[in-house]
């Protein structure tokens, strides 16, 4: 004999409604012990189906960011750095901007908190329903390479343009050829009003062209990334983040043994 919740269970899962088949005889029993009317039952029932459901995307749209680490901006502390005060962090944490399709420059010397800033960022956005893709330059370069002969590098790069925010780390961070050059002009053209980036670069935007190569096409690209955008400069006098909380093999001393 089948159990009375089977059949309910069934039509759940016909109805594409997985997570509440598995939950169902537990939501019964706790209707009946509450007595919940059939509002309320109905309410519960469909509100954890929906919470289940953006749970799954969540960790969905986390799994595709590829994120190097998981930062948040609870473990930000903005006493750290001189970029940014109180005021520009909430403003940053509001997210109005990648719906405005804005880029957001980080520049600074390394160690300085620009990833670590870029991808507490991205873990928000992404925990508010935005799709997100983290990718440093290098490998992006590779991505757009490949992409047409390389099966990952072709999905790869379909996520990456279907992102509403796309970060690109270590920006300018060597010297690219001239058909790499056109491949990123390429890139951000086709972006461009279309997604929201946060770039991290040690280097200034008026030294990209050093590094790409060609000042005609650096201009171009600068003049969609800079049409809606915000520079957040790390100073120099700040101090690396990653060598004041290094571990160390040697304990401090005042002088040799």
């Amino acid at each position: 004999m089948s159990h009375p919740f089977d059949a309910l269970q069934q039509q759940c899962r016909t109805l594409r409604l997985a997570e509440t088949a598995k939950e169902l005889p537990a939501l019964l029993r706790k209707a009946e012990a509450k007595g919940w009317t059939y509002h309320e039952f109905t309410h519960e029932l469909l509100s954890y189906e929906l919470q289940c459901r953006e749970q799954k995307t969540t960790e969905r749209l986390m799994k595709w960011a590829e994120f190097p680490e998981l930062k948040t901006l609870d473990t930000y502390d903005l006493k750290e750095q001189n970029a940014l005060g109180e005021k520009q962090f909430n403003v940053l944490k509001e997210l109005n901007w990648v719906e405005e399709d804005f880029t957001l420059i980080l520049m600074g010397p390394t160690g300085a908190g620009k990833t670590h800033l870029s991808v507490a960022l991205g873990v928000h956005a992404v925990q508010q329903g935005f799709q997100v893709s983290f990718v440093s330059m290098a490998h992006l370069m590779y991505i757009l390479k490949t992409k047409e002969h390389i099966k990952k590098s072709n999905t790869r790069y379909k996520r990456i343009i279907g992102s509403d925010l796309i970060i690109i780390d270590d920006v300018m961070y060597m010297t690219y050829e001239a058909h790499e050059a056109h491949l990123f002009f390429q890139f951000i053209y086709d972006l461009y009003d279309k997604a929201a980036f946060i770039l991290t670069s040690n280097k200034g935007p008026n030294e990209w062209g050093k590094f790409l190569g060609d000042p005609t096409l650096t201009t171009a690209i600068l003049d969609r990334l800079l049409h809606r955008s915000e520079i957040i400069t790390f100073g120099e006098e700040t101090d690396s983040i990653r060598m004041k909380y290094r571990k160390t093999l040697f304990p401090e001393t005042n002088g040799l043994s």
